[in-house]
């Protein structure tokens, strides 16, 4: 019989499997660069130029996050209530503490950023605040630590770095090759250079469904995660349902962030068959389907 161990192990072999995918991707991509300009000093100035690019908004990821959400920090006399619960739920999950800040919005939603579990900050709105009771909030925080304990944002910051260099040598090659035409004049050269200018402008396409996909999959990894440290998968599976009951977008709501949440701020929405490869966040139906499945 399945349980939520063996879902969150399944989730971690799915996500590494993509990630795998997703490297080969920029091999891939940066070979065919290197071959078309006979230059393979190419693909790790592109990979540097990358890094170079994340380095900051790695450190100083949270900041940015929190003010284009508009959250401010929770004080420990103005949310009692709430802060015992995360301090509690940290001690359980073997986390230290993280800093607690309060978005001033009526759409239930929460979120956890930072670059490590040193330095992790959970966010909630005051919409989730009033509607949950205490079970439904500690699913939803045990959800968020989870993200923190998974190490799910040191990964997001692989993903983004992934992404950035294969937007960059994807744009690099085909403005190099309008510009400058196709260096092989032979047909095999000229097939190559084909294929490869084919490949190249898919693959953006491509990285944005692995990206996408790998935050799904994080996010049915941090359910069962969550449910584990709670012990009372009902407290996630209700809230979820509450969350996905309102239908009104966050008035903040940012495509640069929709991931972090636990829920899509641009609120619920029904999509079928290929529209869930552009999805952030897996089907609540899906997710709530999942937790009470599983024991």
């Amino acid at each position: 019989m399945a349980t939520l161990y063996t879902e969150q192990r399944s989730n971690t072999q799915k996500t590494w499997l993509l990630m795998t995918v997703f490297l080969v991707l920029v091999i891939a991509l940066g070979w065919l660069v290197s071959y078309y300009y006979n230059n393979p000093a190419l693909l790790y100035v592109a990979i540097i130029f990358s890094l170079v690019m994340n380095f900051a908004s790695y450190w100083w990821s949270d900041k940015v996050v929190l003010s284009l959400a508009g959250a401010k920090p929770a004080s420990h006399d103005g949310n009692m209530e709430l802060y015992h619960l995360v301090e509690n739920l940290s001690i359980t999950a073997g986390l230290p503490m993280p800093k607690l800040y309060i978005i001033t919005d009526p759409a239930p939603n929460a979120f956890a950023t930072g670059r490590d579990k040193k330095h992790a900050v959970v966010a909630v709105t005051t919409g989730l605040l009033t509607m949950l009771n205490k079970n439904e909030l500690e699913g939803v925080i045990a959800h968020e630590l989870s993200h923190i304990g998974n190490r799910d944002i040191l990964l997001s910051s692989v993903i983004v770095v992934l992404v950035g260099l294969i937007a960059i040598l994807s744009d690099m090659f085909v403005r190099s090759r309008f510009i400058f035409g196709n260096r092989n004049n032979n047909k095999g050269g000229g097939l190559m250079a084909i294929l490869g200018l084919v490949f190249i402008i898919l693959s953006p396409i491509i990285a944005t469904i692995i990206q996408l996909a790998v935050s799904r999959q994080r996010e049915y990894l941090a359910d069962s995660s969550g449910a584990l440290l709670t012990r009372y998968p009902e407290g996630l599976a209700s809230a979820l349902e509450k969350i996905g009951s309102y239908n009104q977008p966050m008035k903040k709501a940012s495509n640069a962030m929709a991931h972090l949440y636990i829920s899509n701020p641009f609120g619920p929405q029904k999509v079928k068959g290929i529209s869930k490869l552009f999805m952030t966040h897996p089907p609540i139906e899906e997710r709530v389907q999942k937790l009470r499945h599983f024991r």
